[in-house]
């Protein structure tokens, strides 16, 4: 099985390149996905985030409001570090099982798809790290008119990750996405060719 570590900046478009990869046929574990579910309520990150950061963060519903907790810990380095102390030991495990189901459902490539690949360590445990790029002015862009958010809130969102130019450093492959998508599509499926697969 060929592991692909993704990873890229916040609306980089990193999901775009996910999804192109899995029209190419590879099984993707989503780590943002995996974050979600791990924080459900009654599962065992839910319980200790609300013990660290309080009852202001559940909705009605009793689902953290991950809206809420966001402005916390992009605000906060200390909150963040604890949030992720929480959550990533729970998003690992959920990303392991995935990786057994895919290799036993025989699978020849898997994507993990990580936003913080590079900054978990994550990035030494893939046969390769794609980094998908765009300039910093394209991705504050795209944030702003994503999130219909202003450029300070965006750009401290941007702030809080290991820059994209510093994550080229890592990259065995670099998608740029800051053209048309054809463009990435042709990229993507370059890349995918290239890729060396074990029979």
């Amino acid at each position: 099985m060929y592991l692909i570590g993704l990873t890229g900046g916040i609306a980089s478009g990193k999901s775009t390149v996910s999804r192109m990869l899995s029209e190419l046929g590879a099984f993707i574990v989503d780590a943002d996905k995996l974050s979600r579910e791990v924080t459900q309520p009654g599962k065992p990150a839910w319980q200790e985030i609300i013990e660290k950061f309080g009852q202001d963060i559940v909705q009605d519903n009793g689902e953290i409001d991950r809206k809420h907790l966001g402005q916390l810990v992009f605000a906060n380095k200390q909150a963040r570090s604890e949030l992720e102390e929480i959550t990533h030991p729970h998003i690992e495990a959920a990303a392991k099982a995935a990786m057994a189901a895919a290799s036993a459902g025989g699978f020849a490539v898997v994507v993990l798809d990580a936003p913080l690949l590079i900054e978990v360590g994550w990035h030494t445990r893939v046969d390769a790290v794609w980094v998908v790029y765009v300039n910093e002015q394209t991705q504050l862009k795209r944030l702003m008119a994503r999130d219909n958010s202003g450029r300070e809130a965006a750009q401290a969102r941007i702030n809080a990750q290991l820059s994209l130019t510093e994550k080229l450093k890592y990259a065995d492959v670099v998608i740029n996405n800051g053209d048309a998508i054809e463009i990435t599509k042709k990229n993507v499926q370059k890349a995918w060719k290239e890729i060396d697969i074990p029979h």
